[in-house]
């Protein structure tokens, strides 16, 4: 049903909410599919994977499982009314997907059976279930799930009513533990449960009057004054590991160890304790090690130098790192009986890896595409399925034999069959300083050499995010539609950008926003002197980090007809002081502000307040902790006090991104609307209302 309700929406969209000069309506792309997640059965015949929708009658994005057995036609597995399923996973047995819903009862874990039928659910927790993962057999589950509100918590808030302590306003998780029972899952609640009499037991046909089933309940498996963050059997099904951290706040991850706990006398033991956090990543097949990442003592670089993989051996107790040859953050896919093995970026590209465990040495596993997302692997086979894309093309799922070319099972990128998409390509040039800067240049698919266009510049977040050549991306902003109106879009790689490595992420560390300007304007510089631009048309926006250099641009250069701020940072101090990650700021600046504020000045947009003149539009969200609506106001009143033209908007409700669709869809109007005005020279095109 909410499938057809948003198809039905995006055909009167295609209608009546086409822009002027672009065959794409802002519904349609914000209606574009996706598919990811993928998951392989132990025996190999089955796949699953994720599809995301937009449902538009509820304003949300709803991801669903969907199914693939022995080559035959996909079929959706899961609907799940006002909500998504999450968290797919085969039984041991192949006989059954477990995943994890919210159906009017909190999130609870289901299975579902893949010859067809309806799902069943497994647990009935009180608090809902946070995360899970079946053991080796099928025989039990563990899962994370929040402890309950305190007497003493609940006696506090009749009495004094609603008030937080900084930095203690959370609830701990811990492991819990179910054995499963299929009989109970699939019986429960179709007999009366009476309880049963002596003389039952005596006659076997009475016996059976007082049969009762009932869902399985889980017992708690861990305890103590910390929070489970991520866990995993052992393949013995013996022990586990888990994540400990002293609570579940954002900051408190740097406090995490790995510790193992045995399941039958739930003795813990922690295995790795270094000063900063420790999470572990895979088992090897036998159980005798297992990976992890940490920055070891870094606490003051870690937020921009490669993480760091190792490899535990449980007999001797000892670490040994790995994979030192690939200068970027690294991510363990998998370590199965075909090998262990790493995703990590190289510039525009994500590749595979296989990693010696021995010797720590790694080797590009060759796959034809230019991103590769998730892999997974079969368990009893050597099977395969990943999800990746080419730059031209949106993300698909492919499966078969690893070193075998892989078979496509879905058709993702049929949805921008036939639109006017942009033609990408990566560029590079020279920074103020010498250094090597890329970016994405999208152009008109009729672009004409020596034709000067308008010029838009998107910037991305992270700083640690990264631009990649794609057909329909964007976010808030517009971008296939501005480029089919005929402009030209370049997004920016710029230093502190992933993928490039760690001496690249640090070039920004006590010059951020300096630095970063200089990149964005010798990319403006540099197609102005390939006589592609028209610098009296040009504009720049972004969002987070984005959004700080575009303020940035803002109060430091006049080169620009119109900027968008997204959710930015104004002024370092006023972040420091109000963000949910401080960390951050300390490290980049290498300072606080009351030790060092001159580099606090040196980076903040306000700074120059009095030299901006560009026209601004502002845009962040009501409830931002990343980055505190605070920077809205500041820089929005020191606009205004300079009479320079801007408009704030506060989406309600939302954070420091944009997740609904109607308030995605609002934010486009409200950019599109901004630019057309300043850049473009167009008549005021007013947001729909029929």
């Amino acid at each position: 049903m909410k499938y057809f309700l948003s198809v039905m929406l995006l055909v009167c969209g295609v209608q009546l909410f086409a822009q002027k000069n672009a065959s794409i309506s802002f519904e349609q792309w914000i209606s574009l599919k996706g598919v990811g997640s993928p998951q392989i059965s132990p025996d190999g015949k089955t796949i699953i994977y994720t599809v995301g929708t937009t449902d538009w009658a509820n304003n949300s994005y709803d991801s669903e499982i969907w199914m693939v057995r022995n080559g035959e036609p996909a079929v959706q597995l899961t609907r799940t009314a006002k909500g998504s399923s999450m968290a797919a996973r085969f039984t041991p047995d192949n006989r059954f997907v477990s995943f994890l819903a919210d159906r009017g009862d909190k999130t609870q874990l289901y299975i579902i059976p893949v010859n067809g039928g309806e799902a069943f659910q497994v647990t009935k927790d009180d608090e809902g279930i946070g995360s899970y993962e079946w053991n080796n057999d099928g025989t039990q589950v563990v899962y994370t799930r929040q402890e309950l509100e305190s007497k003493l918590e609940k006696t506090t808030k009749e009495r004094f009513g609603a008030f937080s302590v900084d930095g203690e306003e959370y609830r701990l998780s811990h492991l819990w533990i179910l054995n499963f029972n299929l009989d109970s899952v699939l019986l429960a609640g179709q007999l009366p449960c009476y309880p049963k009499p002596d003389s039952a037991a005596k006659d076997s046909s009475k016996a059976r009057l007082y049969e009762c089933y009932k869902l399985p309940v889980a017992k708690k498996l861990t305890e103590g004054n910390f929070t489970v963050n991520g866990f995993a059997w052992s393949p013995d099904g013996k022990k586990i590991l888990f994540n400990s951290q002293r609570n579940p706040m954002i900051l408190s991850g740097s406090s995490s160890d790995i510790v193992v706990i045995d399941v039958k006398t739930k003795k813990t033991d922690t295995l790795v304790k270094n000063p900063t956090g420790d999470f572990f990543g895979r088992w090897n097949t036998d159980g005798t090690a297992f990976t992890y990442s940490s920055a070891v003592n870094d606490s003051v670089s870690n937020y921009y130098k490669n993480n760091r993989l190792f490899i535990y051996e449980l007999s001797t107790r000892s670490s040994r790192e790995i994979a030192t040859d690939i200068d970027e953050n690294k991510y363990v896919a998998d370590w199965n009986r075909q090998g262990l093995f790493v995703t990590a970026l190289e510039k525009t590209k994500q590749k595979l890896y296989s990693v010696d465990p021995k010797t720590g040495r790694v080797k590009i596993v060759n796959m034809p595409y230019d991103l590769i997302g998730s892999v997974a692997f079969s368990r009893n086979t050597d099977r395969v399925v990943v999800s990746a894309r080419n730059y031209s093309g949106l993300n698909e799922i492919y499966e078969g034999t690893m070193n075998q070319p892989l078979k496509k099972v879905t058709n993702n990128s049929a949805q921008i069959a036939g639109w006017n998409t942009p033609l990408n390509e990566v560029i590079e040039w020279k920074s103020s300083d010498g250094s090597s800067i890329e970016g994405v240049l999208s152009k008109p698919k009729n672009f004409t050499a020596g034709k000067r266009y308008p010029l838009l510049v998107v910037i991305h977040g992270g700083p640690t995010g990264i631009d990649i050549p794609d057909p329909a991306t964007g976010y808030v902003y517009p971008l296939i539609q501005w480029v089919e109106k005929g402009a030209l879009v370049l997004r920016v790689n710029y230093r502190g950008s992933a993928g490039y490595g760690e001496k690249f992420r640090s070039l920004n560390v006590r010059n951020l926003g300096v630095g970063d300007m200089w990149d964005v304007v010798s990319g403006v510089e540099y197609l102005d002197k390939q006589g592609m631009i028209d610098t009296a048309r040009m504009g720049v926006m972004g969002w987070s980090q984005g959004g700080y250099i575009s303020a940035f641009l803002a109060t430091n250069t006049t080169m620009f007809k119109a900027i968008s701020v997204g959710a930015g940072i104004s002024n370092w101090v006023t972040y420091y002081v109000n963000t949910d990650i401080t960390p951050f700021t300390r490290q980049y600046l290498q300072a606080t502000p009351w030790n060092d504020m001159e580099i606090y000045l040196k980076t903040s947009p306000m700074t120059n307040i009095n030299k901006a003149s560009t026209p601004t539009l502002i845009q962040h969200g009501e409830f931002d902790k990343r980055v505190p609506i605070p920077n809205a106001y500041e820089l929005y009143r020191g606009l205004q006090d300079r009479n320079v033209p801007s408009k704030l908007i506060v989406y309600k409700g939302f954070g420091h991104g944009i997740n609904k669709p109607k308030e995605r869809l609002a934010a486009i109007w409200h950019n599109w609307q901004w630019f057309n005005k300043y850049v473009f020279n167009d008549k005021d095109e007013s947001m729909p209302l029929e």
